[in-house]
């Protein structure tokens, strides 16, 4: 069964546009992963916000460009696809479930995933998984499929500390192509949500008024850019 790719690349999401802050070891194994590696399994988990989705799609991103075909799902609590999505995908040779703990509490995709689970591990094919916890606390019922979570590397993502936070908003501002003074970004950093996200979400707004503007960024004009879109 020939199985289509299940999202559409976010080509800025890659391992170039990742800020890695003490993280370097994740992307190294999942470039190693996306390059079949030794490892077969690798569980990503972080709070929400860490970046998490960003690796998952550098990674397919990093596959696709070695000429294979990965496959991608984000799970989300509201819109739980059909456990029947499943089919066919032990023969894929990366498979990336993002988000694995909103499974939790389905019987139907618990089952459906052990299955899944054993066929692609069998034919000797990568899986990426991320949560927002360590395998062993992943609230499934199904006590079987909780320790195969378990059976690759389990890898945590570090959360930036504030000085990372700066060096992460001069490093995303320079790579979509303007400039962030430190001073900007820590007056930034001291006026607006710490969510990541929503950091990042920020600067493409001021990339597109500096572009409009033709305008440095200045603490001025960053007032004058919150102050119209925040």
């Amino acid at each position: 069964m020939q199985v289509p790719l299940q999202f559409e690349f976010q080509t800025n999401l890659t391992f170039a546009s990742y800020f890695a802050g003490n993280n370097a070891e994740i992307i190294n194994q999942l470039m190693t992963l996306a390059a079949e590696g030794e490892e077969q399994q690798v569980y990503i988990w972080g709070e929400n916000g860490s970046g998490k989705s960003h690796l998952v799609q550098a990674c397919c991103q990093q596959a696709k460009a070695m000429g294979k075909d990965p496959f991608f799902l984000k799970f989300t609590p509201d819109n739980l696809p059909s456990p029947a999505l499943l089919e066919g995908l032990e023969d894929v040779d990366l498979v990336c479930f993002d988000d694995i703990h909103h499974l939790a509490g389905h019987p139907d995709w618990e089952t459906a995933l052990f299955a899944f689970y054993n066929s692609h591990r069998q034919n000797n094919h990568k899986l990426l998984l991320t949560a927002d916890c360590p395998p062993k606390y992943l609230p499934l019922a199904l006590a079987d499929l909780k320790t195969r979570m378990s059976w690759g590397l389990t890898l945590k993502i570090q959360p930036l500390s504030e000085d990372q936070i700066i060096e992460a908003l001069t490093f995303k501002a320079h790579f979509l192509g303007f400039d962030i003074p430190a001073k900007v970004g820590r007056f930034l950093l001291n006026h607006y949500v710490h969510d990541l996200p929503a950091l990042w979400l920020l600067l493409e707004r001021i990339d597109r008024a500096t572009l409009a503007a033709q305008r440095k960024l200045t603490i001025p004009f960053l007032k004058q850019i919150l102050a119209e879109h925040v």
